[in-house]
């Protein structure tokens, strides 16, 4: 697959993540997913994929959080 065909699908995935639709369809190609997390996992193997094809690493972020538990 093509990075600009990965990068629409990711862009259409994403919409539909944002409105709160399980049914993506970009161009001829129609999926509906089970649930968010499935949608959010197709969205990262999307940009895996992107990252292989372009060249690049794909990012990775680490976030810590610390609480005093007051």
């Amino acid at each position: 697959m093509t990075p600009d065909r990965l990068a629409a699908w990711r862009e259409a995935l994403q919409e539909a993540r944002f409105r709160g639709v399980l049914t993506v369809k970009a161009g001829d190609k129609s999926v509906t997913y089970r649930s968010d997390a499935e949608l959010a996992a197709a969205i990262a193997a999307v940009e895996v994929e992107l990252a292989q094809t372009s060249g690049r690493r794909r990012p990775r972020f680490l976030a810590t959080t610390a609480a005093k538990g007051l």
